[in-house]
């Protein structure tokens, strides 16, 4: 899946988590997920309309099972919110733009 989105994975995951200075909305995904695909456009629309007050990065779980573990992903997608590098929300399942940008408003 082609995405805008900067790809983390085990190895660069906590590294870039400490290094930005914005909150970080983390996308964990797979390929084989539908609703994940679908999710896609609107994570790279609120990437682009939000710059500077949030990036926007995806985590493929098949690829990454430490980091889908560790913060424990057990349905796709799931979106997490990291603010200061600690988990501040928790989002399951494909939303809507709107619903997804009023649940992240209080951390941009």
């Amino acid at each position: 899946m082609a995405s805008e989105l900067r790809e983390l994975n085990d190895a660069t995951f906590d590294e870039h988590l400490v290094a930005t200075d914005v909150p970080v909305l983390v996308d964990f995904w797979a390929e084989w997920c539908g609703p994940c695909k679908k999710l896609q456009p609107v994570l790279e629309e609120i990437a682009r309309e939000q710059t500077g007050k949030i990036e926007v990065t995806k985590v493929n779980v098949d690829d990454s099972l430490e980091i889908a573990r560790r913060y424990e992903v057990l349905s796709i997608p799931t979106l997490i919110l990291f603010k200061d590098g600690n988990p501040a929300v928790r989002i399951v399942g494909a939303k809507g733009k709107a619903r997804l940008v009023e649940d992240l408003a209080p951390y941009l």
